[in-house]
């Protein structure tokens, strides 16, 4: 049998090892026994469990009681009942009864002093056949006893307004059957009147009416039983104070978590005291803290009494005169709970499993483990490890079922189970299989392990394929364990944990790929005895005799089997791996040279002559404090004033504060009078100021750290000089007043002279220094120092060297200068003056390396890893010695950040809490003792980017003036940015509840702060919010800003609206800068209103006049360009054509050289002012003129240059900017345009036509001839235009390719000036009366470039096709003198249209 078993086992474990399965039994011990599954009949788990369990229950005589039970199973289980451990038998019993459900009914509980059959504990037994038995947990059924009072209430007096307490004390089991009765008749409990838990009344705040007879009476389902009656006076106020006492004290409570503790607290005095609490010594508030009530009179109750109540509280009772106190403990006992349930496993039979189980409570849980309702019972096969988990060693198929593990405590018990399952092996699969193992011996015996050898199986001498394993049990036990080699081909395995002189039996089995084969033959091997070793040795202590002394003591062991020779004591450090140990003839013995204030472990071990026995346990103590054997570190002072210096020092180096540092000990003195000293003594921080001192004077200061045992040795004295007089420290000082150089060979010696303005404080200069920048290396020297000499630079080098003055608020402005080192071959003396010039510094002479190659590896937006090497060291970088290194850095944003500093003992330094996207300089010094380097050459470093923190701040919304549809919102940059902000996103509506993504949502692109909004409604409130995003995403929403539209419009608005309308939706307002002036000379009008006297009939007859002069214009244009065409300026009109397209061509300046034409008429050429930021076609926000509001008219301010004039078509950066050549006063055109008849807001405004087109800088034909003016391309959609406007468009070429003529068409009189902020009209207006019909708009182009329609009066235009045809016929074809002749000609008739419109 057992042999067979053996063979499934392996078949098994063969083919688990195949697949690569860890090992069963280590598989099973982690309860992750999947692997098992493979080449095993699989069994599915069972749910099996309660899903109702019985509860405690305190019941009285005659009552019935419930004891709740359900289980659950996929067979229905049979439920079972257990009191005190034995089942009940519920058949024959005619009280007590099973409820269907599995609960277990109780009728007429009975209970006498002498007969209590229902009280007990019961458990509910839950069994499936064939299946396992699972039991719940414990239930206690208490039965009140016979109603008695322990103390009864008593006669009593009390002054009104105080409280007063009437006892009732009965046993425990009947306080909740208490009520009490006053005059006979049920007292009513409220806040002020209140019943303990014990039974006693507490009656606050009392008033006439409280008085009478009381009695208390428990109701426990017998006859009542009533109390003793007392009476109760109430006493009117006293007119003198009454002493303050106590009539009822807190005492001490233990409660179960979930449970209410009530303290009372009851005194009485006049004035009439007021309590309150505290916990711990801390004031413990209960104003809005649900868990703690202070009910009337002063009593304390804590519901759902939870660990952390535990603690003293204290009762104060004050009533102004006097105060008194008591004081009581709450000590919490915690049910089990379990940490770790147990997991269903998986096994096979021979394998060792463990069942975990961790719990928690308070006191302690015991652990017990029941399998199929019955407790196991600990063996050699059944064990419990590591406290509370359960071990079973050499399954077999009778140890299947349920296993449970019970926690208890005092205060309750819990239970988890778990399900075991052994698998049954499949067949292995065919093929040989090998022999026997051959000659299996016991190549080592002890008394607790055995070393087992064998040869390879006959068929397969190699064997290198073949894995075994080990089947052993004791003689005369049925259970196997089995044990497996850990590699192929090993011939030999330890089998531990054996018992002394016992007898084994051993049996191999070796396999293959097709399973396992034959067992070798049974091998019996009995252990050795166990050695008669001493056993612990007793009562071990330790304590610390002084700061480096410990003294152990022991005593002789109880089983010392034998005479005990002598003791081994070791001890070790606490954190260390090293042991010693000391041989001790003794039961004491004293280990001195230890060091102070550290934690050590001893032990002890006893030997007899078989050798050593059994160690005790650790016991740690901590060696004594004493003086701290070093002085603190890093000591320096800051002078603050005249009369306060600050010092700031380091704690004494690690392993020398023998004890816990308490404070440090300052001593100072004036230099100058070393014998009078003052001491002071500050609390553990590491800084101290120090004022009162006397201005002008030279003061020395020296730090101590102290602890308990005293004063350790101080610092070397450091020297500083306060202020002659308080200087200024708001500021960064000014630029020094000069600095002057003087280069050598390898050196460079720098003076310099203080800043002019002496009332700002000075604590230093920095010296800058390197080849080509002076940011290579910075040098710090005292204020009082004004020369400086730069060593161990290179011969014939340029260097540049810079100065700053700083003080605590930063740096001040650098100066600079450069200077060349002189060649090696330069022998020249040094002045003299110059190196024996005062506060030179002198060299240490032997000076710390400064670190060198300072990296700073940016890993997040606030933490920057900063390494360095160090040159000193070897060349491992191993740090042997005490030397530390100091890491420091700032940002210059702002520029009077300081410096932060931290201290390292490695080669690398994190350092954190930085700003995001913020650029630091990191330097790093090493100290070795008193010797320091200078500070290394700087690293730089940009924190990442972070989402805005912030919300855009200070949003304001206003109205527009005369225009009450729109409102301009104005906001600042988010505080805390962390980043370039790309854009804005403004949501409004007009509910502030709604969701946000029901507001409307304007996006601005870029970083404008400010963005207008058209087409409101009026007399409505609306919301708005801004949001700021970077490149790491959006920043938090700004608070909602509420602003209401106007309730109406003004009378002169409607035609302005109507003019708007007309020019189709998505108009935008003109951009005009600060500085824009009235064109002409106009009056401003508050609302934009035109200020001309003349009429609609004079305004129609300048519009036809204009019409006119542009036809004739046109005639004249167009008859000379059809006589002068050749084919080489047929090659340029195809080169201009080429504009709109996609293609760039490079021209020369040299092919065409117009004539000067601009001295008449260049004042009205139309120049771009607006250009886009964003190429982003759907974010960028360029309005697009689509009325006559939209045209600027350009003053006479052009210089004559050629190349200027090209390079003045490029527009602004900024949609808000205006041009600088428009709108100006001050010198009058030639050309006069009738625009008095405008609102003298008008200005011409020239715009790319397109809105999905960035607006780049002009580029055309004649640009194409001049490299060095081409900026970009204008692509020209007319389709879009004409889509967009809905009114015909006549594209007028010029006709000169250098130059461009154009009237400007005057705008209805109705229309008025539209402010230049970007906008996106929310609803455009269309306008159904204005009149169109006579009305074309004219791309008028510059140098070839297609320009924005305007509207322009032509009576009888020619076609579109043609008039374009005929101009770029007619390109570059005039000659000067018939030029000059035509502008002379167009210069008459503007004179005389100026004449009409000015009279």
């Amino acid at each position: 049998m057992a042999a067979g078993r053996a063979r499934r086992l392996l078949g098994s474990l063969w083919i688990a090892l195949l697949l690569g399965q860890p090992d069963p039994a280590g598989a099973a011990a982690r309860s992750g026994s999947q692997s098992l599954l493979t080449g095993s009949l699989v069994r599915t788990f069972t749910p099996f469990y309660f899903l109702v369990e019985p509860m405690d229950i305190l019941s009285v005589r005659g009552a019935s009681v419930i004891m709740n039970c359900s289980a659950y199973c996929e067979t229905s289980p049979k439920i079972e009942w257990k009191k005190d451990g034995t089942f009940l038998n519920l058949v024959s019993d005619d009280r007590r009864q099973l409820l269907p459900d599995g609960s277990l009914l109780i009728n007429s509980v009975v209970h006498s002093k002498h007969n209590k059959p229902d009280e007990g504990y019961y458990q509910c037994v839950a069994t499936v056949e064939s299946l396992g038995t699972i039991v719940s947990r414990t239930a206690k059924l208490t039965v009140a006893g016979l109603p008695r009072f322990t103390s009864q209430p008593e006669s009593s007096s009390v002054y009104k307004g105080n409280s007063a307490i009437l006892n009732c004390e009965v046993n425990v089991d009947l306080a909740p059957f208490v009520r009490w009765e006053q005059d006979r008749q049920p007292l009513f409990l409220d806040d002020r009147v209140f019943k303990l838990p014990s039974g006693a009344l507490i009656i606050s705040n009392a008033t006439d009416t409280d008085g009478g007879l009381y009695r208390c009476i428990i109701e426990s389902g017998g006859t009542p039983k009533y109390s003793d009656e007392a009476e109760l006076k109430i006493l009117p106020d006293p007119e003198v104070p009454q002493n303050l006492m106590f009539v009822r004290q807190p005492s001490s409570l233990t409660k179960v978590t979930g449970q209410s503790a009530v303290f009372p607290c009851v005194a009485v005095g006049f004035p009439t005291p007021y309590i309150r609490w505290t916990r711990n010594e801390e004031e413990l508030i209960t104003e809005g803290y649900e868990r703690f009530l202070l009910l009337a009179g002063g009593s304390l109750e804590i519901s759902d009494v939870m660990e952390e109540d535990v603690g003293t509280y204290t009762c104060i009772a004050d009533n102004g005169n006097e105060t008194i106190e008591a004081q009581a403990e709450l000590t919490v006992q915690v049910p089990p709970e379990f940490l770790k349930r147990p997991a269903n496993i998986y096994a096979h039979e021979s394998m060792d499993i463990v069942f975990e189980c961790e719990v928690t409570g308070k006191p302690t849980p015991t652990v017990k483990w029941v399998k199929n309702g019955d407790m196991v019972i600990p063996s050699d096969y059944f064990k419990i490890v590591k406290e509370h988990n359960l071990q079973v060693l050499g399954l077999v198929k009778s140890d299947e079922g349920f296993y449970q593990c019970i926690a208890e405590n005092d205060v309750g018990n819990a239970q988890a189970g778990a399900q075991l399952i052994i698998l049954d092996l499949a067949p292995a699969t065919t093929g040989p299989l090998p022999s026997a193992p051959r000659d299996v011996v016991a190549t080592l015996v002890s008394t607790r392990f055995i070393r087992l050898t064998w040869r390879t199986p006959v068929s397969d001498p190699q064997g290198d394929n073949l894995t075994y394993s080990i089947f052993y049990t004791k003689e005369g036990i049925n259970r196997e364990r089995v044990e497996n080699t850990s590699r192929p081909g090993e011939t030999q395995v330890t089998i531990q944990n054996l018992m002394p002189e016992t007898v084994y039996v051993f049996r191999v089995v070796a396999q293959n790929k097709h399973g396992p084969g034959e067992s070798s033959v049974p091998l019996k091997v009995a252990t050795q005895p166990e050695v008669q070793l001493p056993g612990p040795a007793p009562n071990i202590r330790a304590y610390a005799s002084s700061p480096t002394s410990v003294s152990v003591t022991w005593e002789t062991p109880l089983s010392g089997n034998g005479e005990i020779q002598n003791y081994k004591l070791y001890y070790m450090e606490k954190g260390q791996d090293t042991e010693q140990d000391v041989d001790v003839g003794g039961l004491s013995y004293t280990i001195n040279g230890l060091k102070k204030y550290t934690e050590y472990s001893f032990r002890v071990v006893a030997y007899n002559k078989h050798g050593p026995g059994v160690s005790t346990q650790d016991v740690v103590v901590r060696t004594l404090s004493d003086v701290p054997s070093a002085p603190p570190q890093n000591l320096t002072l800051e002078v603050r004033n005249s009369k306060s210096i600050m010092l700031h020092w380091q704690p004494p180096p690690p392993g020398t504060h023998s004890g816990q540092i308490t404070g440090y000990k300052i001593r100072y003195r004036k230099v100058s009078r070393k014998s009078d000293v003052t001491e002071s003594i500050g609390g553990t921080q590491l800084f101290q100021l120090i004022e009162g001192l006397e201005r002008g004077t030279e003061y020395s200061f020296r730090v101590a750290a102290l602890t308990v045992n005293g004063t350790g040795p101080a610092t070397d004295w450091v020297s500083a000089e306060t202020f002659e007089s308080d200087l200024d420290e708001t500021r960064v000082p000014e630029v020094p007043s000069s600095l002057h150089v003087r280069p050598l060979v390898t050196s460079i010696v720098v003076s310099w002279t203080p800043p002019e303005n002496q009332n700002i404080v000075v604590r230093g200069y920095a010296i800058g220094y390197g080849i080509g920048s002076p940011h290579a290396q910075t040098i710090k020297v005292d204020y009082k120092q004004r020369y400086y000499t730069i060593e161990n630079l290179d011969p014939s080098s340029h260097y540049v060297i810079t100065l700053k003055a700083f003080n605590n608020v930063g740096e001040g402005i650098p100066l600079y200068e450069s200077a060349v080192t002189r060649p090696h071959s330069d022998t020249s003396e040094v002045d003299l003056f110059v190196i024996n010039a005062p506060y030179t510094p002198v060299p240490d002479p032997s000076p710390m390396m400064p670190p060198v190659g300072v990296q700073a590896s940016i890993l997040s937006h606030d933490t920057i890893r900063i390494t360095w090497a160090d040159n000193s060291l070897p060349k491992n970088q191993k740090i042997t010695d005490a030397r530390y290194y100091t890491v420091r850095w700032k940002t210059n944003i702002p520029a009077n950040t300081k410096y932060k500093t931290a201290n390292a003992t490695t080669l690398s330094y994190l350092v954190t809490g930085l700003k995001p996207n913020t650029l630091y300089e990191f330097s790093v010094m090493v100290t070795k003792g008193r010797r320091s380097s200078t500070w290394s050459m700087t690293a730089h470093g940009t924190t990442f980017e972070l989402v805005p923190t912030s919300p855009p701040k200070d949003v304001t919304v206003v109205s527009k003036e005369g225009k009450p549809r729109t409102i301009i919102v104005n906001w600042q940059p988010p505080s805390e940015a962390n980043g370039k902000i790309t854009g804005y996103i403004i949501y409004y509506s007009t509910d502030v509840n709604a969701e946000i993504h029901d507001w409307v949502i304007e996006p601005v692109v870029g970083n404008r702060l400010t963005h207008q909004i058209q087409e409101l409604t009026l007399d409505t409130p609306y919301y708005f919010k801004i949001q700021a995003r970077n490149s790491k995403g959006m920043g938090p929403m700004s608070e909602a800003v509420q602003f209401r539209t106007p309730k109406a419009e003004s009378s002169d608005k409607m035609p302005n609206d109507q003019a708007s309308g007309s020019a189709g939706r998505g108009s935008r307002p003109v951009d005009v800068g600060p500085d824009y002036k009235p064109p002409l000379g106009g009056s401003n009008s508050p609302h934009g209103s035109p200020t001309s006297p003349l009429d609609s009939n004079m305004l129609l007859v300048i519009i036809v006049s204009v019409g006119v002069i542009t036809i004739v214009i046109v005639v004249i244009v167009a008859v000379f360009c059809t006589r002068r065409t050749t084919s080489h300026q047929k090659k340029k009109r195809a080169a201009c054509k080429s504009v709109n397209g996609s293609h760039k061509y490079k021209g020369n300046s040299k092919d065409v050289k117009p004539p000067d034409l601009w001295i008449h008429h260049e004042r009205l050429e139309l120049k771009p002012i607006d250009k886009s930021p964003d190429p982003n076609p759907i974010m960028t926000d360029t309005p697009i003129p689509r009325n006559s509001q939209d045209i600027t008219p350009v003053d006479n301010s052009m210089d004559s240059n050629i190349h200027q004039r090209r390079n003045s078509y490029r527009g602004h950066e900024s949609e808000d900017s205006m041009s600088t050549l428009a709108g100006r006063r001050g010198m009058r055109p030639k050309m006069m345009m009738p625009f008095d008849s405008q609102p003298p807001q008008q200005s011409v405004r020239n715009t790319p036509s397109t809105d999905t087109m960035p607006a780049s800088s002009s580029q055309t034909c004649a640009d194409h001839q001049d490299p060095e003016s081409t900026t970009g391309s204008y692509l020209a959609n007319a389709q879009e235009e004409d889509s967009a406007q809905n009114l015909p468009t006549a594209h007028v070429r010029p006709s000169h390719p250098l130059k461009s003529f154009a009237v400007p068409a005057v705008p209805p009189a109705g229309s008025t000036y539209d402010p230049a902020l970007p906008s996106t009209p929310l609803l455009t207006q269309q306008a159904s009366n204005h009149p169109v019909h006579s009305v074309k708009t004219a791309s008028i182009g510059t140098l070839g470039r297609t320009r924005p329609p305007m509207p322009v009066v032509v009576p009888s235009a020619p076609d579109v096709q043609e008039t374009t045809r005929m101009l770029e016929d007619s390109e570059s074809n005039y000659e000067p003198d018939e030029l000059t002749k035509e502008m002379a000609h167009l210069e008459g008739l503007m004179k005389d249209l100026n004449a009409i419109t000015t009279a």
